[in-house]
């Protein structure tokens, strides 16, 4: 097939490009050029900048595609213009989306595709990426685009990172292995799950083309639903680290002492986060092959190999956090 791809710098569209290739595939990149691209093969790329809609749209209209999987779709501007510029041009659309859509807390767990989709407006990343698929949504409902929407959740691997409640810098993997306190939003009790995106991408190229996905949503991901706790836990299992110390902490408090640092625990982390995958089981064949500590290895190698991490003493929020949160159990004890 003749695929374009959205993007192509990034972590899931690198996995994803590196399949189709692999496949087979011709694959096109559409990027600004500004990241150095990590695959190797036949891979042509196109440069330009999607939010120039004029330019965008007309460098859309000089190719026709069977697939085009759009990677960087964030507002319903592009959404827009990506129904403009891809409209009558391919065979079909496929959105990558994300599973933050969703009301939260859940009416009822795990999470399917058919649940309320109405994020909190002050989560603008969800909330513009809902209404992102109601435009796409629409366009396929009146014949315009055929459109597949896929959900993925919280995906790492080989040249990300591991996700914390701070973020996502790596001083936190420095701190696990030296056996610095770490900080939890809540009771770490809420559940998370995580999927490897060498699983994630497979979803993706199975669909590409599937006319059965034309018009649905499917999510991809991670099948070990684990406690924030377990999931430092293992981090430090994986890394043969010391067992954590788990500072933990009320997340509304979190969030106003670091109202940037801990907005993510306050709109999403502090929440259940887990999700039925069946729909994508059956018709994209997506399989939760790599376990959780075998993927942070492979993470944290990746990360050592590249001198990408940080050192924990390079910044000390974290460790004045748990001073000041030390103090104030000390003062309401007494």
């Amino acid at each position: 097939m003749r695929i374009l791809m959205i993007g192509g710098s990034g972590l899931i569209s690198t996995a994803i490009t590196r399949q189709l290739l692999a496949r087979g595939d011709a694959v096109m990149l559409y990027n600004r050029g500004r990241t150095p691209l990590r695959v190797e093969g036949d891979v042509q790329t196109i440069h330009g900048d999607r939010t120039d809609f004029a330019a965008f749209e007309a460098q859309m209209a000089a190719g026709r595609f069977d697939c085009v999987i759009d990677m960087v779709c964030y507002r319903p501007t592009e959404a827009e213009s990506a129904v403009r510029a891809f409209a009558g041009r391919t065979g079909h659309y496929i959105f990558c989306s994300t599973v933050d859509v969703y009301t939260k807390p859940a009416a009822s767990y795990p999470i399917r595709e058919d649940a309320e989709r109405k994020p909190d407006p002050a989560f603008g990343y969800a909330f513009d990426k809902a209404a992102c698929e109601e435009i796409l949504l629409a366009a396929h409902a009146r014949g315009a685009l055929p459109v597949t929407l896929i959900r993925p959740a919280h995906t790492y691997g080989e040249s990300g990172a591991l996700l914390h409640t701070l973020g996502w810098d790596t001083r936190y993997i420095d701190r696990i292995r030296k056996g610095k306190p770490i900080l939890v939003h809540g009771d770490g009790n809420s559940l998370w799950s995580s999927c490897h995106v060498d699983d994630v991408a497979a979803a993706f190229v199975h669909a590409c083309g599937n006319p059965a996905t034309h018009g649905k949503a499917y999510h991809v991901t991670g099948e070990e639903w684990q406690s924030w706790n377990q999931y430092h836990q293992r981090v430090a299992k994986a890394l043969h680290a010391p067992e954590p110390v788990l500072v933990h902490i009320p997340t509304d408090l979190l969030a106003k002492a670091l109202p940037t640092e801990a907005a993510w625990c306050r709109l999403n982390f502090q929440f259940n986060n887990i999700f039925d995958n069946c729909a994508a089981r059956q018709e994209l064949d997506f399989r939760y092959t790599i376990p959780w500590i075998e993927g942070v290895r492979r993470t944290v190698a990746w990360l050592d190999d590249h001198g990408r991490i940080q050192p924990s003493s390079d910044d000390d929020i974290e460790d004045r956090v748990v001073a000041a949160w030390r103090r104030a159990e000390t003062a309401m004890l007494a």
